[in-house]
C-alpha cells in the first residue's frame, strides 16, 4: 500500500477531470497524497536541501547533542531502565514565518545562495502552491473557487493567513526503540506542503489501522489536510493521523510548510456542504461546531498528542 502520487502538471490539461478525482481520492481516502511536477523548480529545491543540511550542521547540531531528548535516553541507559521517553521528541525543530525573520539563521553558509534569501523564496512559491491545492479542494467539494482561502483569512480579502515553516532534522538515534521521532498526532491547520528527506525515511501515517509508510520520492511536496480541512469540509476531507519514527542510521530532513487560519478567523462547515433534511424537520447536519482558530489552538496546544475528536468539543465549550 503506497501513499498515492500525482501528477499535478495535468491539471491545467485534458487529464484534468481525472487529476482532480485523484486529488479528491487522495483527501478523502488517505489524508496524504505526493504531488510531482509541482511547477516548483528542482534547482530551487535542491538549493533548499542544501542550505537546510548545512544550517543544521553549522548551528543546530552542536545543541542537538545537549539536549532534552539527549539528556533523557542518556539518563535511561545509565540506569538500565527498560522504559521508553516519553513526552518529548526526537527532533530538532525551529519556525520560519514572515513574523519572525529576524530571528531566521544568519550565518554565511557554503551554498552559493545564503540560508534566509534561498528560504524566502521557497516559502514564496509554497505559498502560491498551497491555494492552488485549495482551489482543487473547492472545486472537488463543490465549493465557490477561493472559499477555503477566503475562510482561512477570516472572510477578508486581506492576507491575514498564517503561512509558517517548521524545518526539522531527525539524527541518527542510537536506540530508536526508547524514543519517537515525532509523536503521533494530527495536524492543527489548514493545508501542510512537506519537502521531505528523499533518502531517508521514517513518516507514517495511519490507514486503516495499520502505519504505512509515506514513500520517499525526490524532490515530490507531500500534501496532507488538517484539523480545519476536516472542519470545512464536513468530514469529508479527514485530517489522519501521523508520525516520524526515530532511526539509527540517516539524519531525516524535514520542511513542513503549513498554510493556516488567521487566528482570528471563524471556522465551521461550510453551508453548502450541510445538507438540511426537510422530510419532517429541518435538521443541522453540520458534524463540527463553530469556533474560533486561536481558540482551537489553545486547546490543540494542550492536547496536540491525544485523541482529536474531544478538542472539538473543547473549543465547543469555549
Amino acid at each position: 500500500m503506497a501513499i498515492p502520487v500525482i501528477d499535478f502538471s495535468k491539471i491545467e490539461g485534458d487529464e484534468r477531470e481525472k487529476t482532480l478525482a485523484q486529488i479528491a481520492n487522495g483527501c478523502e481516502e488517505w489524508g496524504f497524497f505526493q504531488l510531482i511536477n509541482h511547477g516548483i523548480s528542482e534547482e530551487l529545491l535542491e538549493r533548499v536541501k542544501k542550505v537546510a543540511s548545512e544550517c543544521y550542521k553549522l548551528e543546530r547540531e552542536p545543541f542537538f547533542k545537549n539536549s532534552k531528548p539527549v539528556k533523557l535516553l542518556n539518563e535511561l541507559l545509565e540506569v538500565k531502565s527498560d522504559e521508553k521517553v516519553e513526552n518529548v521528541d526526537w527532533e530538532d525543530v525551529f519556525l520560519l514565518s514572515d513574523e519572525n525573520d529576524d530571528d531566521w539563521p544568519s550565518k554565511p553558509l557554503l551554498s552559493s545562495k545564503h540560508f534566509q534569501e534561498t528560504m524566502k523564496e521557497y516559502r514564496a512559491e509554497l505559498k502560491k502552491l498551497a491555494i492552488r491545492v485549495m482551489e482543487t479542494m473547492d472545486e472537488n467539494l463543490g465549493l465557490p473557487k477561493g472559499y477555503l482561502n477566503k475562510a482561512f483569512n477570516g472572510g477578508e480579502d486581506e492576507n491575514t493567513a498564517f503561512f509558517g515553516t517548521k524545518v526539522s532534522h531527525y539524527p541518527p538515534c542510537p536506540h530508536p526503540d526508547k524514543v519517537n521521532g515525532l509523536r503521533a498526532h494530527t495536524d492543527a491547520g489548514g493545508v501542510i506542503l512537506l519537502f521531505q528527506d528523499d533518502e531517508v525515511n521514517g513518516l507514517q501515517i495511519l490507514k486503516d489501522g495499520v502505519w504505512i509508510d509515506v514513500q520517499p520520492l525526490k524532490n515530490a511536496i507531500v500534501i496532507n489536510t488538517g484539523d480545519q480541512i476536516e472542519v470545512l469540509s464536513n468530514g469529508r476531507y479527514k485530517s489522519v493521523w501521523h508520525r516520524i519514527l526515530a532511526l539509527p542510521d540517516g539524519n531525516r530532513r524535514s520542511i513542513a510548510s503549513f498554510y493556516n487560519p488567521s487566528f482570528k478567523a471563524t471556522i465551521e462547515p461550510a453551508k453548502e456542504l450541510v445538507v438540511q433534511k426537510v422530510e419532517k424537520e429541518v435538521e443541522d447536519l453540520a458534524k463540527y461546531p463553530k469556533f474560533v482558530f486561536g481558540d482551537y489552538m489553545s486547546v490543540y496546544a494542550e492536547q496536540k498528542f491525544l485523541p482529536k475528536e474531544p478538542r472539538f468539543q473543547a473549543v465547543k465549550a469555549v
